[in-house]
């Protein structure tokens, strides 16, 4: 089963990443953009995702994701049960929601990806 020391080794080794203790969960944040959260008994793990994808998502599989709190409701954000997946799950789970939290380039550079470059256009 994935710890949540598991998730920690993961989310410290990506560029700007803080931990930091909010209401008693561990969370990963990137300036004040919470991308993770593991839950105080850490059965269960939420990440940013995109809201207009979680639903699917969540239907899709059931047994592993659910949806947030509905105070979260509102957020870029859905849980998944630990005891669900495996390490390559949430390693690309925790990657994908840091994405989401940093400038492009910032995910770019750390994952030797390129980015187009800007096109200006001239009136």
């Amino acid at each position: 089963m994935i710890t949540g020391d598991d998730v920690r080794r993961v989310a410290m080794a990506l560029p700007r990443t803080e931990e930091k203790i909010v209401r008693d969960r561990v969370t990963f944040r990137v300036g004040r953009i919470v991308y993770i959260a593991i839950s105080q008994d850490e059965t269960s793990m939420g990440f940013a995702f995109p809201k207009e994808e979680r639903a699917a998502l969540v239907a899709a599989e059931p047994a592993k994701f659910h949806m947030p709190r509905p105070s979260d409701e509102r957020y870029n954000w859905v849980r998944v049960w630990l005891a669900a997946i495996d390490e390559a799950e949430m390693t690309e789970l925790v990657h994908d929601a840091w994405r989401m939290a940093v400038p492009k380039r910032v995910a770019a550079a750390h994952f030797g990806e390129s980015v187009a470059p800007r096109v200006t256009r001239s009136r």
